[in-house]
């Protein structure tokens, strides 16, 4: 295997996380349940939450950065 089939498997890899991890989010929108509070109750739920972004702008990053090298073609030689 060369490097370019090692960054490739990484950034299909990193495109198919970062699809389940879109499909993974709640929506953003909390509705008539903002009013009152009630958003914020559980806490564990924003910790999840907090940690489910964190992975996902991650994958973000290393897919868009992978995209750049692989279409620049900064690997083959």
């Amino acid at each position: 295997m060369t490097i370019t089939n090692i960054v490739q498997s990484i950034w299909v890899f990193s495109a198919v996380g970062l699809i389940i991890l879109v499909l993974l989010h709640s929506p953003k929108g909390d509705g008539i349940a903002a009013i009152g509070g009630q958003a914020q109750l559980f806490s564990s739920t924003k910790s999840a939450e907090n940690t489910l972004n964190r992975v996902t702008w991650t994958l973000t990053v290393i897919f868009l950065g992978l995209t750049v090298i692989l279409s620049a073609g900064w690997l083959s030689k």
